[in-house]
C-alpha cells in the first residue's frame, strides 16, 4: 500500500464534527459503535500541549495566561518558543544517530554541535521540510552553497568512525556508505533498504543491484576509511556561531582599512626602500632572516648551543666533540654518522599544529636523520622529523609507523656533496596533502606515504635532535647549517627567501635585473620588517597583528564533518554477499524501480536523489514524516512500525487520515509548524486520557484514538522537567555539548589511558537541557539510558518504553533529582505560602500543573511530618541532604524544614503523574 501514489481522500461528513482529523477518527469510532472521550481539563491539556510542543512543563505564568486566554493563542505562543526547535531536534538527533564521539574501540570525541544548532534553528525558523531535506542530504551541491547549507550535510556524517589500528580502510568506507543508505531510507522512506545489501530484499521489491545504485549516491565522498581518533575527520567546514562571525567581520573590516592604509603608503615605501638599498651598498655584511613565528634557531657559529627561542636549556653535542667547518651561512657543524646535537625539549608540536623546518644540508650519504623529535615506541618510531631516505627527503610524523601517521617524500633525490637549502612545511591537516617540501626555494613533487592518522601524538619525552633520532635510524653524514623551526607554514616566497645565502648588502650591490625573485623578496621583507620609516612599519605591523588575531580566532572556531563530492566519481560495484572485497558488476547512481523514476534529463546524483525524495509524487516521504509527528503526539504512529512501511510493516490504523495529513503537508509547502497546529487543535488530541478497564481491554494501545494520549515522558523530558520545575534549568539555546552529573568512574574502562575522561561541567552548563548533554556512543548518559533513550549508535525513529525499579531508584537517588528536589523545596517555601500544606500543594502544582487530590495531599503531609521529626533530631543529616549538588542552598531557610520538604519534593518528582504526559 505504501508504494501506491498518495491521493487526497474526501473528508467524512460527521454531524457536529468540523475538524478533518476529527472526522476521520470519528468515522472509524462510529463504525465500531464508539465515540470521543470528553475534553481533558484545561490544566492537564495545557501541560500536555506544553510538553508536546516544547518538551518543558508550563510555568505558573503560562498556566494563568492559558486559563484566561484562547487555546489557539497558547498553541501559537508555544510554536513560536525557541524551545519548540529544541524539542523537535531530540527526535531528529535520534534518527540522525547524533553523538559527540566516534564510536568503536576508543570512542574518541568529535565536534558536531554546530549541526545540532542548525537543526534547532531550522525547526524554530519553520524551514519547509523539503528544504530541510535537500540541505541535509545535498546542501553542499546547491549552487553557491552557504556555510549553513554545508553544515546541514553533517546529517550523513553523524555515523560512527573507526580509528582502530590495523583496520582495512576500504572495508569501512563501505560501512559508512551503507550506514548512510540505511539511515536515509529509514528516515525519509520508512524502508529497510539495508536488507538488500547482501542479496535481493526478502520481502520488499528492492533488488541488491538497486541497493548499490542508491549507495552510489552516497559513495563519492573524499573521506578516509580510518577516522581521526580525537578530532573531526575531513571533509570539514569551519562553522562560526553568529557571535563568532560578528567578531570575524569586525577584524576583517579593520584589516581591510589597515591594508588600504598600507597600500596608500606603497609609493613612499618604494622611494624609501631605494634610498635604503643605496645606503646598504656601502655597508657590508648587513643581513636579515625571518623571525616571525620562530620557535627554535641553531646557527652553529662556533657554538652548538646556538639560540633556542623556546627553552633555556642549551643544546649540546653528543657522541663527540664539535667539528666546525665553513658553512653556507658562516660556519656549520660536520656530522660523521655518530655525533649529533641534543637541542632540548622544544618545540612541542603535533598532528594538529602547523610548523616548518628550514635547514642548509650538505649530505655525503643517502640515508640519515636531519632533525627529529622522535624515539622508539612499541610499534616503531614515534614522533616527527625530517629525514634522508635513500636519497629522498622525507617528512614523517607517526604514532605507529605502519598505520598511524602522516608522511611524504620527494620524488627526486637530493644532491650529495652539495649545499642545498631545504624547507619542509606542514599545515596541521593530518594528511600528506598538508605537506610541502622546497629545495633551494623550489617546490618539489612529493609522494604521499602515510595517510592514516587516527591517534594523538606526544613527543614530550623525546628531545629535539639534530643529526639523529632516538630510534635506530641512521644518523646524518655531512654538514648542517642554520637550522630553524617555525610555528607556522612558510609560504613559497618565504621558503625561497629563507634559502637566499647572500646578505642584504650583497643583494643591494646587484642591479635590479641581476637579482632573483627570492633576492628581491628578501630585500623587501627585510625593509618592511626593520628598516622602513616608522609610519610604514607601524602600518605593516597593524596588518600583521590583525592577520594574527584573525588566524588565532579562526583556529578556535568549531568545525563540522560534512559531505562533499570527489572531483572524479568513485566507482561503485554490486558486492557479492555484501563484502567490500568481492565486487561484481559496476553500478551507477539511481533509485529503486518500485518508486517513481528521476525526472527525465536529470543527472543521477546525491542532489537529484534528495529532490526526488520530496517530489510531491513520491509516495513515501510525506506519509513517513507525518506518521512520525503523529507518533510524537500519541505515542504510536498511524503506522505503528514507523521504521518500516514495507511488506513487513503494519497497515495504518487510519489510512485515509494518513493520506489526508500527507497531502495537506505537501500542499502547505511542507510547513512543519502548520502541521503541528492542525494536529493539536483537533478534538482528537484534546481528549481526556482517562479510561475504564473495559476501554483498556478493548484498545490497550489506543489505536482507535478514542481517548487522549497518556505516555511516560521521554528520557530527556524527565530530567528537563525536574530542572524546570525546580528553577535550575538554564534556557540558553544552542552551543557545545555539556557534561552534567553522572556516577564517578563510569568512563574509567571506556577511555584510553585516562585521555578524555569525564569532567563535570562548571556553573550553568550543568543545568542545561538534556539535548545538550555530551553523548558517548559506547556509554550514553546513564540517566537517559535508564529511561530507554536511543544509544545513538544507529538510526532510531521509534523508541520503546519500559518500567523498571532502576528508574525509580534513579529518580530517588541521582544527584540531579536530589538537587532538583531541594531547589523545588526552596521554591515551595519561598513562593508557596507559609503553611506546609500550602507549600506541598504548590510543589505538586509546579510539577503536574494541577493541585493534588486529597489522598495524595494527605500522604505527602504525613511524609513531611515524619521527615521533619527526623531532621529536627539530626540536623547534620539534614544539612548533608540539602548540600547535594553544585548549586548553593538558600541559607535563610531552616535546614530541617528544607530537608523535609526536599524529601517530599523528591517523592513528587517520582510520581507517576509527574513523569507522565496525560
Amino acid at each position: 500500500w505504501a508504494f501506491q501514489p498518495i491521493e487526497r481522500p474526501a473528508v467524512p461528513v460527521i454531524d457536529g464534527v468540523d475538524h478533518p482529523i476529527d472526522a476521520f477518527v470519528a468515522a472509524r469510532l462510529k463504525a465500531h459503535g464508539r465515540g470521543f472521550a470528553e475534553e481533558a481539563d484545561p490544566e492537564r491539556l495545557l501541560r500536555r500541549l506544553s510538553l508536546t510542543l516544547t518538551g518543558l512543563p508550563p510555568t505558573p505564568g503560562d498556566r494563568i495566561a492559558a486559563l484566561r486566554g484562547h487555546y489557539g493563542r497558547t498553541v501559537d505562543r508555544l510554536l513560536a518558543s525557541p524551545h519548540f526547535g529544541e524539542h523537535l531536534a531530540v527526535g531528529w538527533l535520534d534518527a540522525a544517530r547524533y553523538a559527540d564521539t566516534n564510536g568503536y574501540q576508543t570512542d574518541g570525541a568529535r565536534d558536531m554541535w554546530r549541526w545540532r544548532d542548525w537543526v534547532i534553528d531550522a525547526y524554530n525558523e519553520n524551514m519547509p521540510f523539503d528544504q530541510f531535506t535537500i540541505e541535509q542530504l545535498a546542501g553542499d551541491m546547491l549552487p553557491d552553497a552557504t556555510v549553513d547549507q554545508r553544515v546541514a550535510t553533517a546529517f550523513n556524517r553523524n555515523h560512527s568512525l573507526n580509528s582502530e589500528g590495523g583496520i582495512v580502510p576500504e572495508e569501512f568506507l563501505l560501512e559508512y556508505a551503507v550506514d548512510r543508505v540505511s539511515t536515509t531510507s529509514t528516515v525519509w522512506m520508512g524502508l529497510t533498504l539495508g536488507c538488500a545489501r547482501c542479496h535481493d530484499h526478502k520481502f520488499d521489491p528492492i533488488s541488491q543491484k538497486e541497493f548499490y545504485e542508491v549507495l552510489a549516491n552516497f559513495n563519492n565522498i573524499p573521506e578516509r576509511g580510518k577516522g581521526f581518533k580525537y578530532v573531526n575527520s575531513p571533509p570539514l567546514v569551519t562553522a562560526p556561531t553568529a557571535d563568532q562571525q560578528a567578531e570575524i567581520d569586525k577584524i576583517d573590516a579593520q584589516l581591510s582599512e589597515a591594508k588600504d592604509l598600507l597600500a596608500t603608503l606603497d609609493a613612499d615605501a618604494a622611494t624609501a626602500q631605494r634610498e635604503w638599498e643605496a645606503a646598504l651598498t656601502g655597508a657590508g655584511g648587513v643581513d636579515w632572516a625571518q623571525r616571525d613565528g620562530l620557535l627554535a634557531h641553531h646557527a652553529f657559529e662556533g657554538d652548538v648551543a646556538g639560540t633556542q627561542t623556546t627553552s633555556d636549556v642549551p643544546a649540546v653535542l653528543e657522541d663527540g666533540l664539535p667539528q666546525f667547518v665553513p658553512g653556507r651561512v658562516g660556519r656549520a657543524v660536520n656530522f660523521d654518522g655518530r655525533r649529533f646535537v641534543n637541542a632540548g625539549l622544544s618545540p612541542d608540536v603535533g598532528y594538529d599544529d602547523a610548523f616548518s623546518f628550514a635547514v642548509w644540508i650538505n649530505p655525503t650519504a643517502k640515508d640519515g636523520v636531519i632533525l627529529s623529535r622522535a624515539g622508539s615506541g612499541d610499534q616503531g618510531e614515534v614522533g616527527w622529523g625530517l629525514y634522508l631516505e635513500d636519497g629522498k627527503l622525507r617528512f614523517n610524523m607517526s604514532t605507529r609507523v605502519l598505520d598511524d601517521g602522516v608522511a611524504a617524500e620527494t620524488v627526486a633525490d637530493v644532491m650529495l656533496n652539495q649545499w642545498q637549502h631545504v624547507v619542509a612545511t606542514y599545515d596541521g591537516s593530518k594528511t600528506p596533502a598538508g605537506i610541502r617540501i622546497y629545495v633551494d626555494g623550489r617546490p618539489k613533487e612529493i609522494t604521499p606515504l602515510n595517510d592514516l592518522v587516527g591517534n594523538r601524538l606526544s613527543v614530550r619525552r623525546f628531545p629535539l635532535r639534530i643529526g639523529a633520532s632516538g630510534s635506530d635510524k641512521p644518523r646524518f653524514r655531512g654538514q648542517l647549517d642554520d637550522v630553524r623551526i617555525y610555528g607556522d607554514v612558510l609560504t613559497q616566497p618565504e621558503a625561497a627567501v629563507a634559502g637566499v645565502p647572500e646578505s642584504l648588502s650583497e643583494i643591494a650591490a646587484l642591479s635590479t635585473d641581476q637579482r632573483s625573485t627570492a633576492q628581491t623578496d628578501k630585500l623587501r621583507f627585510a625593509f618592511l620588517d626593520q628598516y622602513a620609516p616608522r609610519e610604514i612599519q607601524e602600518a605593516g605591523q597593524t596588518v600583521a597583528e590583525l592577520e594574527r588575531q584573525r588566524d588565532e580566532l579562526w583556529a578556535t572556531l568549531p568545525t563540522v564533518m560534512v559531505m562533499e563530492e570527489n572531483d572524479e566519481r568513485r566507482p561503485t560495484f554490486r558486492l557479492n554477499r555484501g563484502s567490500y572485497d568481492n565486487p561484481a558488476d559496476e553500478v551507477f547512481p539511481g533509485v529503486p524501480s518500485v518508486l517513481p523514476p528521476l525526472p527525465d534529463g536529470v543527472e543521477a546524483n546525491r542532489l537529484s536523489f534528495a529532490r526526488w525524495l520530496v517530489d510531491p509524487d513520491h509516495p513515501l516521504t510525506a506519509r513517513v514524516t507525518v506518521n512520525r509527528f503523529w507518533q510524537m503526539y500519541f505515542g504510536t504512529g498511524l503506522v505503528k512500525t514507523a521504521e518500516n512501511f514495507g511488506i513487513q510493516g503494519e497497515y495504518p490504523s487510519h489510512p485515509e487520515l494518513l493520506d489526508w495529513l500527507a497531502t495537506s503537508f505537501i500542499d502547505s509547502d511542507w510547513d512543519v509548524k502548520a502541521l503541528q497546529r492542525v494536529i493539536v487543535t483537533s478534538a482528537t488530541y484534546r481528549q481526556s486520557s482517562k479510561m475504564t478497564p473495559d476501554e483498556f481491554e478493548r484498545d490497550p494501545e489506543n489505536r482507535m484514538v478514542s481517548r487522549g494520549p497518556r505516555l511516560r515522558l521521554a528520557a530527556q523530558m524527565i530530567r528537563d522537567q525536574a530542572l524546570a520545575v525546580s528553577g535550575l534549568l538554564v534556557e540558553k539555546v544552542g552551543g557545545p555539548s555539556v557534561k552534567p552529573y553522572q556516577p564517578e568512574g563510569l568512563w574509567a574502562d571506556m577511555v584510553e589511558g585516562g585521555y578524555g575522561d569525564y569532567e563535570l561541567s562548571e556553573g550553568d552548563d550543568i543545568y542545561r537541557r538534556s539535548l545538550y548533554t555530551f553523548w558517548k556512543r559506547t556509554l550514553g548518559p546513564p540517566t537517559m539510558m535508564t529511561f530507554d533513550s536511543s544509544t545513538r549508535e544507529i538510526c532510531i525513529v521509534r523508541t520503546g518504553r519500559t518500567n523498571t525499579p532502576l528508574q525509580a531508584l534513579n529518580l530517588m537517588n541521582d544527584v540531579t533529582y536530589v538537587e532538583a528536589a531541594r531547589r523545588l523545596a526552596e521554591r515551595m517555601m519561598t513562593e508557596g505560602g507559609e503553611a506546609p500544606g500550602e507549600q506541598i500543594d504548590y510543589g505538586y502544582l509546579l510539577s503536574t500543573a494541577h493541585r493534588p487530590p486529597p489522598q495524595a495531599q494527605a500522604i505527602l503531609m504525613q511524609g513531611y511530618r515524619q521527615h521533619l521529626e527526623r531532621y529536627q533530631a539530626d540536623r547534620a543529616a539534614a544539612l548533608e541532604l540539602v548540600s547535594q549538588g553544585e548549586s548553593s542552598r538558600n541559607e535563610t531557610l531552616d535546614v530541617a524544614e528544607l530537608a523535609s520538604l526536599t524529601m517530599v519534593a523528591n517523592l513528587i518528582l517520582n510520581f507517576d503523574g509527574t513523569i507522565t504526559k496525560e
